[in-house]
């Protein structure tokens, strides 16, 4: 059995050299730059690797809480994702149900992003396989979906703009949402395809019809406050460069503080972020999202979802913390 799961791993587990900026064809700002992306990259396949050949979801939790505290989230994503296709491929499979009631339960939202990576690996007539239980987390499914294809499909997704409006969802009501939980997992991808360079993310943004940007820089947000790969004086530029749309910025931080912070992986870059992002440190940030999710209506035509982000959103605006850091 042994030697099978280790083909099993071999098999689904995809070549490391798609994690490369070069190959990639993305931006790449400085060497340092350039490492720390290729590093998270090579991360989410050492989880997914883990994941492909264990033979169940609790085997994974010792080789996971081995990776270091900075890259362990991503390697918890990749994990979820293989977990996920296990599922996807294999009728009653309960891997990442599995996976969210044990190892995986602090890591829940990077989990259903990982989710999302495995959505778009797998035949369409296999996604009602996949789990996505949570009625208000399950959207962060259809952002890890877009983070994907922006990242493997950039031409279309990125260059050519292509607005993904006709995905089928399971919520009816809410059906025409998909569209915009997919731009935020765009605009985490941007961090990356961007090489964490803030004139070259933003000049990607502005790129897209402007009724997108709110979601884009939400998830850029999100990406530059998780994985970091940016200076302090960057990240002021780049809440400079948000302008209109600094309350999504700090939404996106704050949900990257509070996925740090209910893992206990907070790192130094993502302090430093929310501080410039939410003016308060990480765990304010994270009390805000949790504060935000309290007595969330049922889901209509607005998810619960997109209500939770924009409350987030507005408790930056109550506190005042949208003034530029330079002269516009």
């Amino acid at each position: 059995m042994n030697a099978l799961r280790v083909i099993r791993r071999k098999v689904m587990t995809p070549d490391r050299s798609a994690t490369r900026l070069d190959v990639r064809g993305f931006h790449v700002k400085s060497p340092a730059a350039r490492t720390l992306l290729e590093t998270i990259g090579g991360t989410f396949l050492d989880g997914f690797a883990i994941a492909a050949e264990a033979r169940t979801p609790s085997a994974a939790e010792q080789p996971l809480t081995t990776v270091p505290t900075r890259f362990r989230g991503f390697a918890y994503e990749g994990a979820a994702m293989a977990f996920a296709i296990r599922d996807g491929l294999r009728p009653g499979g309960r891997n990442v149900e599995r996976f969210l009631a044990g190892p995986g339960a602090d890591h829940v939202y990077m989990a259903y992003v990982g989710v999302g990576w495995a959505m778009a690996r797998l035949p369409r007539l296999r996604w009602p396989a996949l789990y996505a239980a949570d009625p208000l987390l399950r959207w962060l499914v259809l952002d890890g979906y877009g983070f994907h294809q922006a990242y493997f499909r950039t031409e279309r997704y990125v260059y050519d703009r292509y607005e993904d409006t006709s995905l089928p969802w399971r919520d009816v009501s809410s059906r025409d949402y998909a569209g915009r939980a997919i731009d935020q997992g765009i605009g985490r991808a941007l961090w990356f395809i961007g090489g964490t360079d803030v004139e070259v993310v933003t000049g990607l943004v502005e790129r897209y019809p402007r009724p997108r940007w709110a979601d884009l820089y939400s998830g850029i947000g999100l990406a530059a406050t998780y994985a970091g790969g940016a200076t302090e004086a960057e990240l002021k530029a780049l809440w400079d460069h948000a302008g209109t749309h600094r309350a999504q910025l700090a939404q996106g931080a704050a949900f990257a503080a509070g996925a740090r912070a209910r893992a206990n992986l907070v790192c130094p870059h993502n302090e430093t972020a929310t501080r410039i992002f939410c003016g308060q440190p990480v765990a304010l940030a994270q009390k805000v999202t949790d504060e935000a999710m309290t007595d969330l209506p049922a889901d209509g035509a607005v998810p619960a979802f997109e209500v939770w982000r924009q409350r987030i959103s507005e408790a930056y605006v109550r506190i005042g913390h949208l003034a530029p850091t330079a002269t516009e």
